[in-house]
């Protein structure tokens, strides 16, 4: 069977499912969610025994790169605690954003609805697999969903055990799917505007341009982050590397882990102590241009020396991609000009970049953190996958 044969059954098969989910009440998809944060725990050890697999095939990629496509034991149980989290939230789908009776006697009434279909391609995170596809679920859509080659076994196993948990608790199992690793059928899918309503892409800058050069579905573009730290002439010392360290250490594989450091001239005497601080670590510290514009998503980070608060942010302008980016001052002049001037889904005043996630915000899990700036910016959570409807009531009203 030819891709396209392949991808306009996959599109089809995912409206179908759409129109099944978009009129369900909240404690059916919910019922749903639970048993499959149930299914997670009572297979965790096939799922780890598949992910092994991956891991196993990805000897030798970089630690950053295992670390995300690992799926262990504690990382299990954390995925079926994010599908009771999700649970847990309002149902967005049906949430009465604006009531209002015009002059004419028509009742206006603005509704959340589901988007649709969802396409979502990432990368070798199989933790995304579960989020991305229970979020669509609790917000009433069917999802797509594209991983990478380097977490086939874990993503597979991962969409068996949802869409066999779905069927059973009667929700319709097509309302996740899960692409192979072959481009063609993706690029099917991509060529069809009405295969989907949204893609997103959850990757690096090149997944990211790839889909936006492709894709003649709209793009949501969440992609990576080359995110900065700055340390302002009023930053406190001890703080500007205890902040530092955590972001660019603490996980360093992910889109909001700091890859650039920034420290005012006035600090200069502070850049010994912040690289044997990030060296103690195992991190490398780099300079010069070609290191301000990567993303590393590994253990080092650029440095560069600016003469002021203004250079900082004409650095972030150019070499920043609109995720996350902090400043550490005591100087409120000087945060205040920082969050008003940084162009970042995420700006942040004395605290790490490392808090840019769906979940440390209270939204449970995420998709996301959208660097667009249409319809949703930062995590993209339940509402971020809704539009809206208006429905409008009248009593025989016709237009003159």
């Amino acid at each position: 069977m030819s891709s396209t044969i392949t991808s306009q059954g996959v599109a089809a098969r995912a409206r179908e499912a759409a129109r099944a989910l978009a009129p369900l009440g909240r404690a059916e998809k919910d019922q749903a969610l639970a048993a499959v944060a149930a299914a997670i725990g009572e297979r965790r050890e096939q799922l780890v025994a598949a992910n092994r697999l991956d891991l196993a095939a990805a000897d030798g990629e970089r630690p950053a790169i295992r670390d995300r496509l690992t799926l262990d034991d504690a990382r299990t149980d954390a995925l079926s605690a994010a599908v009771l989290d999700i649970a847990a939230l309002p149902d967005p789908s049906g949430a009465v954003l604006r009531t209002q009776t015009l002059e004419n006697g028509l009742r206006l009434t603005k509704l959340r609805v589901p988007l649709g279909v969802v396409l979502i391609v990432y990368e070798a995170r199989p933790n995304v697999t579960v989020d991305a596809a229970m979020l669509c679920l609790k917000a009433g859509n069917a999802c797509i969903l594209r991983g990478s080659r380097l977490a086939e076994h874990t993503n597979r196993a991962l969409a068996e055990l949802m869409r066999e948990t779905l069927s059973a608790a009667g929700l319709p199992a097509d309302a996740v799917q899960l692409l192979g690793s072959d481009r063609a059928e993706l690029n099917s899918l991509l060529a069809d505007p009405t295969a989907a309503d949204v893609v997103i892409p959850r990757g690096g800058e090149e997944l990211k341009k790839f889909l936006l050069e492709t894709s003649r579905i709209p793009v949501l573009a969440a992609a990576g982050g080359n995110c900065h730290v700055y340390i302002d002439a009023a930053a406190d010392p001890a703080r500007a590397i205890a902040i530092t360290v955590n972001a660019k250490v603490q996980r360093p594989g992910v889109c909001n882990a700091a890859e650039t450091v920034l420290v005012h001239r006035d600090q200069e005497q502070l850049v010994g102590p912040l690289t044997e601080a990030l060296a103690a670590e195992g991190v490398e510290v780099l300079d010069g241009e070609a290191a301000w514009a990567t993303e590393f998503l590994d253990m080092k980070i650029a440095l560069r020396v600016v003469d002021d608060l203004g250079q900082a942010l004409e650095h972030i302008d150019r070499y920043g991609t609109g995720h996350s980016e902090a400043i550490v001052t005591e100087d409120a002049v000087a945060a205040e000009r920082f969050t008003r001037e940084v162009d970042a889904a995420a700006v942040y005043v004395n605290a790490s970049t490392r808090f840019t996630d769906g979940a440390v915000y209270g939204m449970g899990a995420e998709i996301g953190i959208s660097t667009s700036r249409l319809h949703a910016r930062g995590p993209l959570g339940l509402e971020e996958l809704t539009t809206t409807k208006y429905v409008v009531v009248g009593d025989g009203q016709i237009r003159l």
